[in-house]
């Protein structure tokens, strides 16, 4: 299986994004030293893909899969990537404070502790719908390793779109999101323009 291995804090000066949105605090002292050269327009297309990809931890191939499924979906296809996206298991885990980072959660529905509607689900990319109750298996619920979580995640706002219980380690998928809702700096009109050409 492909992995990215590049440093975060370097991917991120060079996508010129901040590693906050990855659910890492840590700032970086180094500037990127960049010639001031225009980038093409190309160039911007391919940075903000770049930068979708990397947020939610998409390879190429995936990415491409789900912008064919956006362009078959009514609405904008823009948005309704930027919604795909958003609406994976490990990104909303990531968005109800579970895990620190949407890696670490990822590895928590890899290692088979999550239940969605009851059932054991152990794909990171599962989409979940408007309705879907997802928790924590009961036998890991006193695992010290969620109490450091939540300590660490507690100030983050939950979205207006799922409904969480911290205490018990539960939440429910009340609506899809909207774009607005979606606090990601990504122009996704650029991304459609790259795979339109």
């Amino acid at each position: 299986m492909a992995v990215d291995r590049v440093p975060v804090l370097k991917r991120c000066r060079s996508l010129g994004l901040d590693p906050i949105y990855l659910g890492i605090d840590k700032k970086s002292n180094r500037e990127l030293k960049r010639a001031n050269r225009k980038v093409s327009e190309y160039g911007l297309q391919l940075r903000e893909k770049q930068k979708a990809k990397f947020i939610y931890g998409v390879l190429e191939k995936p990415f491409r899969n789900y912008y064919k499924k956006a362009c078959r979906m009514s609405g904008q296809s823009g948005e309704n990537l930027m919604i795909l996206l958003e609406c994976r298991l490990d990104n909303v885990l990531f968005r109800l404070g579970f895990g620190r980072t949407r890696k670490e959660t990822r590895q928590i529905v890899d290692h088979k502790h999550v239940l969605v509607n009851g059932k054991c689900v152990n794909i990171p990319s599962y989409q979940v719908k408007p309705g879907d109750v997802i928790e924590i298996k009961e036998k890991y619920k006193s695992c010290q390793r969620y109490k450091d979580v939540l300590e660490v995640t507690a100030g983050r706002m939950v979205p207006a779109w799922l409904e969480a219980d911290q205490e018990n380690l539960r939440a429910t998928v009340k609506e899809y999101p909207t774009r607005d809702e979606i606090d990601v700096p990504v122009n996704e009109v650029l991304i459609v323009e790259l795979y339109s050409k």
